[in-house]
C-alpha cells in the first residue's frame, strides 16, 4: 500500500465556518499526483460529493465545512465503528437528522464513506459498493430480493434508485468455485466434493452477508495516457443473503475489501500476475479521488512498515515521536488505517499531549461547550478574521521519516477514543 505525504506552511485561509476545530490529518494524499506508473484501478467517492448525492437526491445535505456537516461526519464514525449500535436487541442505528428548508432530511444509508462505482461480468453491470479496509471479501447482492437484499432506496425526494443486483447465471464469464477450492473452502465444511463453496461473513455484531463464492471478471481500466481496460478474473461473493442494519442501506449494493487475507481485491489481483499485492488510495477536496492496483509509488514518497498481527489482520503502523510546535513527545503507539473512519481518534497520553499542547499555542479564544459537537477544542473567529495561525505539526514514523500534517485544522478532525 503506497502512502505519500507532504509538508505545509502554518498559516491557513479560511473559507466558510464562524470557528475552527481542533484536527488531525492522517492521510495527506495529494489527488493530482495519485497515478502510479503501471497501475489500474477505477474512481473512488465520498458518501457526501457530487456523484453520490446525485444518485441518493441529498441536495439537502449541510454545506461541507459547516458544523453540521462535522456533525454528521461523526455521526457516520459512530455507526461505522460499531458505536451506539444497539447490538444488543439488533435494532438499526437512529438516523441522523437536518433541517432543510420546509423539510427534514434522514441521512440513514451509506454509512461507509468510500465508495466506487465497479463493473462486473459480461455483459458488464455496474455496481456502487463501499470500500473497507478492515475486511477481506468483495461481495455483491446476488440473486436476492427486498426482504434478503437492498434492491432499491428512496431519494430525499422521494423518488426510488434501484440497484443492479448481480446474478451469475446473467454473466457468460461467472463460473461457480467448488467447494474442493483448497484455497478457499475447507473440506471439513463441504457437504460433497462437489457442492457449492459457501461463505457467511459476521461484521461488528449485527450485521452480516452469506451467500456462495463465484468468479467472474472485474473491470478496470489503466492509469496511463491509452486508459486501456484490464479485465481482471476475481473471486467475489454471490451474497444471496444480508441481516441487520446491512437491509437499512448500510452498504446497499455491495462491499469491496481491501484487507490483508489472501481473498482480498488486492491479494487476489496480485495472485493473478497483474501486479504487486498493493494499493494507493488518494482523496480530492471535491469527496472524488481514485484507488489504484499494483501501485508501487515514487521514489519520492516516504515509508514506514505495516505491522503484522495474526489476531486482527489489518493496517496498522508505529509512531514514535510527536512534535506540536516546539514540544515534542516521545510516546509510542500504534494505530490503524480505516477507508470507513472520518476522523482519527487517539487514547491517551497521546490525545492529551496533542490537544492541550495545540490549545496552549491557539490565539484565539476556545469556543464554549457545544452538546452537538464532538470536539472538545473549538475556537472563536472574529467576524471579519479571514486566517488564522496552528502550530506546525508532524508525527514520526517507524523507521524514522516525518510525516507533516497537510492543514491541521481543516482535513480530517481529531477526537479522543473512549476504550
Amino acid at each position: 500500500m503506497a502512502l505519500a505525504w507532504t509538508s505545509t506552511a502554518s498559516s491557513y485561509s479560511l473559507t466558510s465556518g464562524s470557528y475552527i476545530l481542533l484536527v488531525l490529518l492522517l492521510l495527506g494524499l495529494n489527488y493530482g499526483t495519485c497515478y502510479g506508473l503501471g497501475s489500474f484501478g477505477f474512481d473512488i467517492h465520498h458518501r457526501f460529493s457530487d456523484p453520490v448525492k446525485q444518485i441518493l437526491g441529498f441536495e439537502g445535505l449541510p454545506e461541507k465545512g459547516s458544523v453540521e456537516y462535522y456533525v454528521a461526519m461523526t455521526h457516520q464514525d459512530s455507526i461505522i465503528r460499531g458505536r451506539h449500535l444497539a447490538a444488543s436487541n439488533n435494532q438499526s442505528p437512529a438516523p441522523l437528522t437536518f433541517a432543510s428548508g420546509n423539510g427534514t432530511l434522514l441521512i440513514n444509508n451509506f454509512y461507509y464513506l468510500y465508495y466506487a462505482n465497479v463493473s462486473v461480468g459480461t455483459p458488464s453491470v455496474s455496481y456502487l459498493v463501499a470500500l473497507d479496509t478492515g475486511s477481506d471479501l468483495f461481495w455483491l447482492p446476488c440473486d436476492c430480493n427486498n426482504s434478503t437484499c437492498v434492491t432499491s432506496l428512496p431519494t430525499s425526494s422521494g423518488q426510488v434508485v434501484n440497484f443492479n443486483i448481480y446474478s451469475p447465471n446473467a454473466s457468460s464469464t461467472s463460473n461457480k468455485v467448488s467447494c474442493n477450492s483448497s484455497i478457499y473452502c475447507d473440506p471439513n465444511q463441504c457437504p460433497s466434493t462437489n457442492s457449492d463453496c459457501a461463505y457467511e461473513i459476521l461484521y461488528y455484531s449485527n450485521m452480516s452477508s452469506s451467500g456462495i463464492l463465484v468468479e467472474d471478471v472485474l473491470h478496470l481500466i489503466t492509469d496511463d495516457d491509452q486508459s486501456k481496460v484490464v479485465d481482471a478474473p476475481i473471486t467475489l461473493g454471490c451474497g444471496k443473503n444480508e441481516t441487520g442494519i446491512f437491509l437499512s442501506g448500510f452498504a446497499p449494493n455491495g462491499l469491496l475489501g481491501l484487507g490483508t487475507d489472501d481473498l482480498s481485491v488486492p491479494s487476489i489481483l496480485a495472485s493473478k500476475g497483474l501486479g504487486p499485492n498493493s494499493f494507493s488510495m488518494c482523496f480530492g477536496s471535491d469527496g472524488i479521488g481514485r484507488i489504484n492496483f499494483g501501485d508501487n509509488g515514487t521514489s519520492e514518497q516516504k515509508e514506514t512498515p505495516f505491522i503484522v498481527s495474526h489476531t486482527y489482520p489489518t493496517y496498522l503502523i508505529n509512531i514514535t515521536q510527536i512534535n506540536v510546535g516546539v514540544n515534542v513527545s516521545k510516546i509510542e503507539f500504534s494505530a490503524m488505517f480505516d477507508s470507513g473512519t472520518s476522523f482519527t481518534h487517539l487514547t491517551d497520553p497521546a490525545y492529551t499531549f496533542i490537544s492541550e499542547t495545540f490549545n496552549s499555542q491557539v490565539t484565539e479564544k476556545r469556543h464554549s461547550s457545544d452538546s452537538q459537537i464532538a470536539f472538545e477544542y473549538c475556537y472563536d473567529l472574529s467576524a471579519n478574521q479571514t486566517s488564522y495561525m496552528t502550530p506546525i505539526m508532524n508525527l514520526t514514523m517507524k523507521g524514522g521519516e516525518q510525516y507533516f500534517l497537510t492543514n491541521p485544522t481543516t482535513d480530517v478532525f481529531f477526537t479522543k477514543k473512549t476504550l
